[in-house]
Formats: C-alpha cells, structure tokens, sequence
C-alpha cells in the first residue's frame, strides 16, 4: 500500500523523454516532500559487457560542491602519525590496538584509511573488511603516507563510483538543500571521472548507456547524458 504522500508524485515519469540534469532539478527537488534532507542521486547503466573482456570500474571522485554528509572516518597509523590523524578530523585513530578491535569486529566508521606500513597489518582482515566495503586500496587513495591529505579528502566530498556485475552505477550528488550550481559541479565530476576511466580500459562504443536521477524518496527521470556548466 502506498501512502498519501507518494501518490501526489508524479506518475510515469520514465516514459518521459529524456532531460538534461539541469532542467530535472527543480522537478527532482519539487518531489522532495518528506521533512528530511533527502540526497539527489543518479543511477547509470554503463557497457561494461565486451567482447574479450569485462569493464569494471572502481574509483573515488572528489565532489567540488560535497555530499552533504558527515563521514566517521578511521585511520590505522604509526605512533608518529597518530597527532597528524587527530589534527586531520580524523574520528578514531589508532595503531595495532586498533588493528585487533576491528579484528573483533569494531566496525563503528564509515571509512578506513591507513599508511602502507599498517597495511600489511589490514591485509590480513579481508574476511572483516571486505564485505564491508571498508579495505583500504591505494587506487582510492586510502592508503597513504599524506594521512592529513587522504583524511581532508574523505570528509570533505569523496565518493566511491563502482559498478556491480550487471553494470550499474549508484552515487549521489547531494541534497535537496544544496545549489544548482554545486549539484552539477558534482555531476560533471562525476561524468570526468567516468571518462577518464573509459580512456583507461580498452572499451568500444560508448561507456554510458543510461543515466537516470531520482530523489530518496521520489521518483526517477532519465537523463540526457552531456557535460553541463
């Protein structure tokens, strides 16, 4: 049963042709009738389906105008790192100690980052870690001896773009609350950072076969795929 709230929305929307993001945003935040913040988000189908190989993509963005959200990050580091973490903004920072909480199963962060000598220590924990999302990988720029850069990076607007075995993309581009400007500045971050991982893999046709953009609580649109400034 659905509720009142949902049956005002709009109906069939994706039988609609389809729209650059700029004109959706007022429609998308127009949709956003619950008493939260809810998040913009995107949903892209990509071609990762080839002939002698499989696409997968897995890479962060920094988004120019945030998330929106307050991320609990952890950081694994050597004693003499451990100020640096704390003055970074770090939530939980810690050492070998640390290393046999999340053993335990101390999970509480949303994000792990640590300097290389530690990973080898985290390398061991992947049965934790990994169905967790939570491993760090240098390509994502979790591990690192820069904790402070790595740290400001994860707070500040990074996100994670990975696709799942049918190709799919989820992410977000902010909340209702944000600018127009600052929503599709985190787009076309986005769109920059998918290109470039189509110029790194041996791809034919196009990367991106379908984008559509819906609220949290809302109803979804497809978008016109094109760069907007």
């Amino acid at each position: 049963m659905t509720s009142k709230r949902y049956n005002k929305l709009p109906k069939k929307t994706k039988n609609l042709d389809a729209e650059h993001l700029e004109k959706l945003l007022p429609e998308l935040k127009k949709n956003c009738t619950t008493k939260f913040d809810e998040s913009l988000d995107l949903s892209f189908q990509i071609n990762n389906k080839q002939k002698k190989s499989e696409i997968n993509i897995r890479t962060v963005v920094n988004l120019p105008g945030g998330t929106g959200k307050n991320i609990k990050v952890a950081v694994v580091c050597e004693d003499n790192k451990t100020q640096e973490a704390k003055d970074s903004g770090a939530d939980i920072v810690g050492g070998d100690d640390f290393v046999e909480r999340i053993k335990g199963g101390e999970l509480n962060f949303e994000k792990l980052i640590c300097t290389p000598a530690m990973m080898i220590k985290l390398s061991k924990l992947g049965k934790v870690l990994g169905p967790k999302g939570l491993m760090p990988n240098p390509k994502l720029g979790s591990v690192s001896e820069n904790v402070k850069e790595a740290v400001k990076n994860a707070k500040s607007g990074q996100v994670e773009i990975r696709n799942d075995k049918d190709g799919n993309i989820g992410v977000s581009i902010g909340k209702k609350s944000f600018s127009d400007d600052k929503l599709l500045k985190n787009y076309n971050a986005i769109l920059d950072a998918l290109e470039k991982e189509k110029s790194n893999n041996t791809l034919k046709g196009d990367l991106i076969k379908s984008i559509f953009a819906t609220s949290t609580m809302g109803v979804s649109y497809k978008v016109k795929l094109g760069k907007l400034i």
